[in-house]
């Protein structure tokens, strides 16, 4: 009999994980608030982009392994796999990962295996055992009683566009509230999991997951500072970081307008929140990281204060290049800021969306193809380095203000007006 698993939350993770899981045939179960997804879902259809999501999706749901609904159901494992965003002053907020809990705890029976994927402050599962064991008293995690659940922590490791396959290829982290909860849980990701499973505590495995991402952070962090030492000296950025690399012991990241996406713009600040008076550089690189946003703006400012009713064409809004995720993308915050700068239309090319977010629509903001976003444009801003883009020719930046704030833009024209990747980063 194949093993029931339970699936809370239905997005860029939990969608996928449900997706492969029941590919390698286990009976799973989506559960999701929104219903919109959940029925497109059922009719093997997807509301998120991923490369080869929604052709896997609709093999399942067609083989019956996968089911979506807005209620749990009972299972063996449960896999809790939704935001864990910061509120105010960057406190961690836990309702998201306290809900779906608590969703779950009419149907846990002994012998449960209850799982954390989402990425979280150091802590959280052990709120998640107070959670289930406050509400349900005739259930226990003392090992080898009658009525013991299990309960772990496994962060995803995945990287957007390529997360069917590095779900099954990468390693794994399994930290549990004991010993037995840590070994049933890595004996469940061995059966589809090909990377190594590690095994460890929950609260270890929860700092390990803030550690990679702060990890990525600060060393973002180190090159977007650099990008804003090199404007101020005039010198070409992204020259200088392809001559240091080649140095046998330094690998510098790449500059940008900043840090988005739901982990790395995020997850430091659970560090610094559970230790502010250690977490100096973790929250220095968050500072850096935030600002640059802002230095973009001040030059898009910069570059239109000699011209009448400018118009700016933006070009890309997600969080990184090639895929459709906004979260917590520097592209969106600079964009929205941009549309109180001028009074004509701001012109935003996303290949990857079919409209604009919400926050975005009632702004004088509109979304178009690259080649109408260009052809209207006195200033061009490229903010993300999709594929795309890396076929603009000079042609259409001719006599434009080009703004390059991810380096793919060789031009070379003198008849053009160009803010060089020497001037501008």
């Amino acid at each position: 009999m194949s093993l029931k698993v339970c699936i809370v939350g239905l997005g860029y993770i939990g969608l996928p994980t449900a997706a492969v899981l029941a590919d390698k045939g286990f009976m799973v179960h989506g559960v999701d608030v929104n219903e919109n997804a959940v029925n497109l879902i059922n009719n093997g259809q997807v509301h998120i982009y991923e490369p080869d999501l929604e052709k896997v999706v609709k093999k399942v749901v067609a083989a019956g392994n996968l089911t979506a609904d807005i209620d749990p159901i009972k299972a063996d494992i449960y896999i809790l796999a939704v935001p864990t965003p910061f509120k105010e002053n960057h406190k961690p907020d836990l309702a998201y990962v306290e809900s779906a809990t608590k969703s779950i705890i009419p149907y846990i029976e002994p012998g449960n295996l209850i799982i954390l994927e989402s990425t979280s402050p150091v802590g959280t599962t052990e709120k998640i055992v107070e959670w289930i064991l406050n509400e349900r008293t005739d259930l226990s995690i003392d090992e080898n009683k009658s009525n013991q659940v299990f309960v772990s922590h496994c962060p995803e490791r995945v990287l957007p566009g390529k997360i069917l396959k590095e779900i099954i290829q990468n390693d794994r982290i399994v930290g549990g509230i004991n010993k037995i909860s840590t070994q049933k849980t890595a004996e469940f990701y061995e059966l589809f999991v090909d990377g190594k499973v590690l095994q460890t505590n929950a609260k270890t495995a929860e700092l390990t997951k803030l550690t990679e991402n702060s990890y990525r952070d600060v060393n973002i962090a180190f090159a977007n500072e650099l990008s804003m030492i090199c404007d101020d000296l005039e010198i070409d950025v992204w020259e200088l970081i392809k001559l240091a690399n080649h140095h046998p012991r330094v690998n510098i990241l790449q500059p940008g307008p900043g840090v988005g996406g739901h982990c790395i713009a995020v997850d430091p600040w659970f560090i610094v929140d559970a230790a502010p008076e250690r977490a100096k550089l973790i929250q220095t690189a968050r500072n850096v990281n935030d600002i640059k946003p802002q230095f973009v703006i001040d030059k898009v400012k910069s570059a239109i204060s000699n011209k009448i009713n400018p118009t700016i064409a933006c070009l890309g809004l997600s969080f990184k290049a090639n895929i459709d995720d906004l979260r917590e993308s520097p592209a969106v915050e600079i964009v929205s800021k941009l549309a109180s700068l001028t009074k004509n239309m701001v012109y935003v090319s996303e290949p990857h969306i079919n409209e604009l977010p919400l926050h975005l629509l009632n702004l004088n903001i509109q979304l178009s193809s690259t080649e109408d976003a260009l052809k209207h444009a006195d200033v061009v801003l490229l903010l993300v380095e999709h594929d795309y883009f890396k076929l603009v020719d000079n042609i259409s930046l001719k006599n434009k203000v080009v703004i390059d704030t991810k380096g793919i833009f060789q031009i070379n024209n003198e008849e053009n007006e160009i803010m060089t990747k020497a001037k501008i980063k």
